[in-house]
């Protein structure tokens, strides 16, 4: 069964590839009846005339080789990769932005809720923030959220 497959296949291939291949003649008989064939009229004199498919009138007058052609596809491989790239760091950026607005913003509720704020100082030893030292923590996060959050 797939020897069978195999050389319809290869049949189909070698049709296909002598039909575009194939020439077609135009010519008037006697009688002003215009006929198409793949050989030339007989005893006629002949003009050649070129049709180009639509792909060919397309495309540029030159055709281009493999190697421009890989080199092409490899250029426009390169430029789809830097652009992967550049989006997938604007993402990380953009992420990063909105971690630190989030973070921001978590610890401006914290300082302005009331509760005790506990730090530690040099010597490792906890203490606890005055209100004088709030105030001026909370302005710095209000500055902090300012400038990161509004740059989403």
């Amino acid at each position: 069964m797939n020897r069978l497959a195999l050389t319809v296949a290869a049949l189909f291939l070698i049709i296909a590839a002598t039909a575009v291949n194939a020439q077609v003649y135009e010519w008037k008989d006697e009688k002003g009846k215009t006929n198409f064939s793949d050989k030339p009229p007989i005893g006629a004199s002949r003009t050649q005339r070129i049709i180009e498919s639509e792909t060919t009138a397309a495309s540029s007058p030159i055709q281009k080789t493999a190697a421009d052609r890989e080199l092409e596809f490899r250029k426009r491989q390169k430029e789809a990769q830097e652009s992967a790239e550049k989006t997938k760091k604007e993402q990380a950026a953009s992420a990063e932005m909105k971690e630190a607005c989030d973070n921001s913003r978590r610890r401006l509720a914290a300082l302005e809720s009331g509760e005790r704020v506990g730090l530690r100082d040099d010597k490792g030893e906890r203490y606890f923030m005055d209100d004088a030292q709030r105030e001026q923590e909370i302005a710095k996060a209000r500055q902090l959220i300012e400038s990161t959050c509004k740059q989403q």
